[in-house]
């Protein structure tokens, strides 16, 4: 009899949970051993990465994969050198796990400190993107946790050849193959399995789509670490260098329009806007983006009319919404009525509104003259990142080595008992 989908990611669950244990406890020499033997079986094994990155490429066009998937998807030379750098990255981190702080001793005598332990089994479901197979299993390696891997299926040759080269560096590493497990089916049953397996599985963590994101936040079982949007406004303040906020909101809306800290509101304060807006709007229409403005905004550029829908779109396109606020308090309300929590720049030279703006923006980044894009976890100085989390329970930002891990406490102490004197 076939294994049914649920049989099959029970006994990775049960697989991860005692892999989880092994790696838990493994030296960071062990750790960084495999993800440099990984690196090493990637760079040897690219005519049979790219071949099974051209049949799923192929499978796509066929299912008519929209082109900025395809582009997604496909594993270019730069891509995959950019896999095996970023293996020898992470190798590199320092390693979060057994470090102990805070140790402090207490009027009874004890010490009580916290120790970074890793969190467990990690669950990662994720789309389009094959290089995300090895982002997430390298800092999930690294901080001592075991994974199970759940790529999109428009990427499953893709995948399959990558964990070859994770599963070499592993064995080379004397670590089990269950440390990082991919999915093998496409069989969607097998997420709605995964987020409800609360005995093997310790956190969710969705890299895809609203809808995808959505889903498992509703179902799941599991805590999740995610964010929906990434709506992230840039505030030019009245005491901002107008210079400096050009080069700034233009960089933080053209860097790259498909990341989830692209800017995609931008605000102006009145009394800047007549000097602003006019030279802001000739550099943004010299690169195509389309400008959609509110009322005092059309007044001064050319504009489409902003619809109240607007403020609430993650466009990640070439498309950007500008409001004109009567200052930094009205700017503050609009960013945490129609913001997604996710990152929130102001442009200013004046201390005392930057220090207001970065206190009450309730979002997991806030900046001071520096474009939103930065919300990213190798600009943060984490290496890598395995997604960005809005909540603010656990992890918050951009989540690496440290996110991956938790704390516990430590109590030293040497035959103290309580209510009694020490013996």
């Amino acid at each position: 009899m076939t294994e049914s989908v649920l049989d099959y990611m029970t006994r990775l669950g049960r697989a991860a949970r005692e892999a989880s244990r092994v790696i838990g406890r493994a030296s960071t020499a062990q750790k960084n051993r495999a993800l440099q033997a990984a690196a090493d079986a990637l760079d040897a094994a690219r005519d049979a990465l790219t071949a099974a990155n051209e049949q799923d490429l192929a499978n796509g066009r066929k299912n008519g994969l929209e082109p900025a998937l395809l582009e997604r998807l496909a594993l270019t030379p730069a891509r995959i050198d950019g896999m095996i750098t970023g293996l020898r990255q992470v190798a590199s981190l320092p390693d979060p796990v057994g470090a102990i702080r805070d140790m402090s001793y207490r009027p009874s005598g004890i010490q009580v400190g916290k120790m970074r332990v890793p969190l467990g089994v990690i669950g990662i479901i994720y789309e389009s993107r094959p290089n995300v197979t090895i982002d997430a299993a390298s800092l999930c390696l690294k901080s001592g946790n075991a994974t199970i891997l759940r790529g999109g299926s428009e990427a499953i040759h893709s995948n399959r050849a990558i964990a070859t080269c994770i599963q070499r560096g592993l064995a080379e590493a004397g670590l089990p193959p269950a440390v990082v497990q991919v999915v093998e089916t496409t069989d969607r049953e097998a997420v709605g399995a995964l987020i409800s397996m609360p005995e093997y599985v310790d956190v969710i963590v969705p890299r895809g789509g609203r809808g995808l994101i959505e889903r498992i936040s509703r179902d799941a079982r599991v805590p999740v670490i995610k964010h929906l949007d990434g709506i992230c406004h840039v505030f030019v303040d009245a005491h901002a260098d107008l210079d400096k906020a050009w080069r700034v909101a233009f960089n933080a809306k053209t860097y790259r329009y498909g990341i989830c800290g692209a800017m995609e509101t931008l605000l102006v304060d009145q009394a800047v806007a007549e000097r602003f807006l006019p030279e802001m709007a000739r550099r943004f229409q010299e690169k195509g983006v389309e400008l959609r403005g509110c009322e005092r905004t059309q007044a001064i550029i050319d504009a489409k009319p902003a619809r109240e829908e607007d403020w609430h779109t993650e466009y990640l396109d070439a498309i950007l919404s500008i409001r004109v606020v009567d200052g930094l308090e009205q700017a503050i309300e609009h960013i945490n009525h129609y913001g997604s929590h996710h990152t929130d720049s102001i442009i200013t030279e004046h201390q005392g509104q930057a220090r207001r703006f970065m206190a009450e923006v309730d979002s997991a980044s806030v900046m001071l003259n520096t474009p939103t894009c930065f919300a990213d976890g190798f600009e943060y100085g984490l290496g890598a990142e395995i997604g960005i989390s809005t909540d603010k329970l656990h992890a918050r930002g951009p989540v690496g080595l440290e996110g991956l891990t938790c704390e516990k406490y430590v109590v030293i102490g040497d035959g103290q008992l309580r209510g009694q004197e020490s013996c």
